[in-house]
């Protein structure tokens, strides 16, 4: 396991050959404070702006034939935070070309699941996401163990499987 900065993450994930797998399985983020608050007061302009960026990379991605898959493990009914996350960015990602689904937490009780967010890439490589108590991330690790890899190859299939597309999603 090595620590890596968050520059390093967003290198290796744009710079993936194939594709890149990414679960989120919190309730809250602290990352876009700001963002959120602006859109609980009405913003609806700043989101499709921050998101660019982000869109454009996945959209040139897409055309060059790589996949880009994303999981959200969401308890229900959704916190104002992931109803935002639902709303706000309702139809942009999946625009983009990234295959955005929804699972239910309580479809995941059976489930060993990892403790924390990560980002499989190309199947060859896992970084995770580690927050701490106040939703900030705190830091990135970057395992290319073939184990960490396989298990979380294996639960991402697996969540695959039950994860519900965007379009289909009905929050709760």
């Amino acid at each position: 396991m090595e620590l890596i900065s968050p520059k390093a993450r967003a290198d290796l994930i744009n710079g993936i050959a194939r594709e890149a797998l990414h679960l989120e399985m919190r309730d809250n983020y602290g990352i876009d404070r700001e963002l959120f608050a602006n859109w609980r007061q009405g913003d609806r302009d700043e989101v499709p702006r921050t998101l660019k960026p982000w869109c454009d990379r996945v959209r040139a991605g897409v055309a060059e034939g790589k996949v880009y898959r994303r999981i959200c493990v969401v308890s229900e009914p959704l916190s104002a935070y992931q109803r935002w996350c639902y709303e706000a960015t309702n139809g942009l990602k999946v625009e983009a070309g990234e295959d955005l689904r929804w699972v239910p937490r309580n479809l995941t009780s059976r489930m060993v699941m990892p403790g924390n967010d990560f980002w499989l890439l190309d199947g060859e490589a896992v970084l995770f996401n580690v927050f701490d108590g106040s939703d900030l991330r705190a830091e990135i690790q970057y395992h290319a163990d073939p184990y960490v890899v396989k298990s979380c190859g294996d639960i991402y299939s697996a969540l695959w499987d039950i994860a519900i597309p965007h379009h289909e999603y009905r929050p709760v």
